[in-house]
């Protein structure tokens, strides 16, 4: 099978050379608008078979170039995952995406008897959170009786923080913003229920390396879950992991309206607060660090009549050896062994779905550690505090 990556930014490529890697039988291409970022992504990804110079904006050139593969992973920005997935539909082409936006992958959910005729497969969210997240908190949910609480952690941030903020890029900061300021969603007491992001804030320790951090709901990290087990689960919530002093001097940041939409005269030229605010983010925060993930599910419930708490657990490093982030590794490695999945026959649902409903996470975290991510799996022997 050939298979395409859309978009060779940090992703991208992290995508394309584990498909070189782990697909051997597959034909790899890569695909962006900008050519010295093909470039660089073809000196980081050695002798990949196919690149190809093309702008998602040009609905006639993706989908000649969809022709040419059987299996599409979406790296580029999340507005375009809507209209891609039509595409990968008239094309027959099964489509992955690293999500991004709950309103596109409800778009491309309302494409699945369309996808379903053409005996094609979208999938939605494989990246981390969602993804990764998300599959293993449905895997583990099914495991239990009857489930109590569900509480997803995660966090992409520098090994060695620096003040005022402790933190540098690992994503697009646009996408950071977006999860410090749009409503989060939730399921307290059975229901599911907006809070604000910033809110909820509580402490946590990943061991003695990590012994002091903190977290808080961020939007986005949970997507579609709540609406999936609503009504089947006690409480379930999603927070983004950061160092302590991070919360505190970002929420001011945030509260005096750094991350507003309303106009600003600078200069002489017009801009928003927002703008401004990422411009100056970008600045400060696009460090050079080595980079970390920390990540965490604790589920617990009843089984067999007794109460249990299960946790998967994992702490990923920037790897030195192939110049990959932590988060490039555990963004792009869930969806390219989804990918790879659907190529072996493991996953063999046709039409859309998230990624939770039909990836077996117990696979999955047998292929991340192909790849040298160790995703661990437990049972407490005491219950983790709820929110």
């Amino acid at each position: 099978m050939n298979i395409l990556i859309l978009g060779a930014g940090w992703m991208g490529s992290a995508a394309a050379l584990d498909i070189k890697r782990f697909g051997s039988e597959c034909g790899v291409g890569l695909a962006d608008q900008d050519p010295k970022q093909l470039e660089a992504a073809s000196s980081l990804v050695d002798e990949i078979a196919y690149t190809h110079e093309c702008d998602c904006n040009d609905r006639d050139a993706i989908t000649s170039l969809f022709k040419d593969y059987d299996i599409v992973i979406s790296a580029v920005p999340y507005r375009f995952n809507a209209k891609l997935s039509s595409i990968a539909i008239d094309t027959n082409t099964h489509f992955l995406d690293l999500g991004g936006n709950n309103d596109i992958v409800r778009e491309q959910i309302g494409m699945h008897t369309r996808a379903q005729t053409a005996g094609v497969t979208i999938i939605p969210n494989c990246g981390l959170a969602p993804g990764l997240s998300n599959i293993l908190a449905m895997t583990g949910f099914k495991q239990f009786d009857k489930v109590d609480s569900i509480q997803a952690r995660v966090g992409g941030l520098p090994q060695h923080p620096k003040p005022p903020l402790y933190y540098q890029l690992v994503f697009s900061v646009e996408g950071l913003i977006n999860e410090y300021i749009e409503q989060a969603e939730i399921i307290d007491n059975h229901e599911r229920k907006l809070v604000s992001s910033m809110t909820g804030l509580e402490r946590l320790s990943f061991g003695n390396e990590y012994p002091e951090l903190e977290a808080f709901y961020t939007s986005g990290g949970l997507s579609l879950l709540p609406e999936l087990l609503e009504g089947k689960v006690r409480h379930l919530s999603y927070k983004t992991i950061r160092y302590p002093g991070h919360y505190e001097m970002f929420k001011t940041l945030l509260d005096i309206g750094f991350a507003g939409s309303e106009p600003v005269v600078v200069g002489g030229g017009v801009h928003t607060s927002r703008e401004l605010f990422a411009e100056l983010l970008r600045k400060k925060l696009s460090g050079n660090d080595d980079d970390i993930v920390l990540f965490r599910v604790d589920i617990t419930g009843k089984q067999n009549g007794a109460s249990r708490a299960l946790r998967y657990e994992m702490i990923d490093r920037y790897d030195r050896k192939q110049n990959l982030t932590a988060m490039m590794r555990t963004t792009a490695y869930p969806t390219t062994a989804i990918a790879l999945m659907l190529v072996e026959g493991t996953v063999t649902h046709r039409g859309v779905f998230l990624p939770e409903q039909i990836v077996n996470g117990d696979l999955l975290i047998e292929e991340l550690q192909k790849r040298n991510i160790m995703v661990q799996k437990s049972y407490l022997s005491e219950k983790p505090e709820e929110d």
